[in-house]
């Protein structure tokens, strides 16, 4: 089956932040041969080619002078079940919310901090997604991917995928794998992270003593859904800022003037910096101008009301950081891909 072609398509209902850009050439595809068949156009016609999911981390500045190609390809299902390792695998189409749980109703452990997180299963791996602790490198076990280049699929394993914090391999190289299908490692068994942010607290105000992953579930959805804003409601892109690693003696300057400075040890002796409480205390919590603005309740989430470019956001996250910078001698680095 041969995938429509559109042209001149607006981008706005493919974003999450709800930026009306064009694009040249528009295509979804639903099928391993639908994406080889675009693909092959594209290079007929000499056409750059944009990937786009769930478009929830992409700012998009300018029309796309290019095919945009959306991946809606849909399935998931168990591969194996075996010495309590469940092996699931979901097509790269597939929301990310919707796919956690369908896991926790099949009775499966594993992706329940990963909750309400925006966008599909095939742009997951590609940011190393991660929540509350658990990052998707933690329930990889492989996926399947398009090489661009040659036309030839190629499974990865986790060594392969090269993640880091909120980065991959597929990241790094934009241009030359295209994601069709991701396999995670799931238990029946539970075994709960619960230390990071206020989880084992929201536990607590529910009355949850024994948590099963459907109850951890639903307690991050309850702190997400407070702290994020729904981007059917108000145009975002999640956390717009990723939290920065810096060295120790960087921490001890920032919190001989700002004590109440927020870090996470890591296991290299760096620290994680709460970007979030930077922005704050630098006053741009619920900062607006025109329709470009900073979230009244989480400073990590830069927010369209409505007319907002792409531009507009972009000018508005480059103000910050060079703030940021000045105050605290932390450059800050974006999560949403610029185009």
């Amino acid at each position: 089956m041969t995938a429509h072609w559109q042209e001149q398509v607006s981008l706005k209902p493919y974003n999450t932040f709800g930026i009306d850009v064009k694009a040249r050439h528009f295509v979804q595809v639903h099928t391993d041969d639908e994406v080889r068949e675009a693909l092959a156009q594209a290079r007929q016609r000499g056409l750059a080619v944009m990937v786009i999911g769930g478009g929830s981390n992409v700012l998009l500045t300018r029309d796309v002078d290019a095919l945009v190609l959306h991946m809606a390809s849909r399935g998931r299902h168990v591969l194996d079940d075996e010495a309590g390792r469940v092996l699931v695998e979901a097509e790269a189409g597939e929301p990310w919310h919707p796919f956690v749980q369908w896991s926790l109703q099949q009775g499966l452990c594993g992706l329940e901090n990963l909750s309400l997180i925006p966008g599909t299963v095939g742009a997951a791996p590609m940011q190393n997604v991660g929540a509350y602790g658990v990052e998707i490198k933690d329930v990889f076990a492989g996926l399947t991917a398009l090489d661009r280049q040659t036309g030839e699929l190629r499974d990865f394993g986790l060594e392969e995928c090269a993640f880091g914090y909120r980065d991959s391999l597929f990241k790094r190289n934009p241009g030359r794998w295209l994601i069709l299908r991701v396999r995670f490692a799931l238990s029946h068994r539970l075994q709960a992270h619960l230390d990071y942010g206020p989880v084992r607290q929201r536990l607590a105000e529910q009355g949850v003593q024994e948590p099963t992953a459907q109850a951890i579930s639903d307690a991050i959805c309850s702190i997400r859904r407070e702290k994020l804003p729904d981007p059917a409601e108000l145009g975002n892109a999640g956390s717009f800022f990723k939290n920065p690693v810096v060295a120790v003696e960087q921490v001890a300057r920032i919190r001989a003037e700002y004590p109440g400075v927020v870090g996470y040890p890591q296991a290299d002796g760096h620290v994680k910096l709460a970007a979030g409480w930077l922005i704050e205390q630098a006053g741009w919590k619920g900062y607006r101008d025109g329709d470009a603005g900073v979230h009244r309740l989480q400073s990590l989430v830069l927010v369209n009301y409505g007319q907002a470019s792409g531009a507009q956001l972009h000018d508005l996250a480059q103000r910050i950081q060079a703030d940021i910078l000045a105050r605290f001698g932390v450059e800050l680095e974006m999560e949403p891909n610029l185009y």
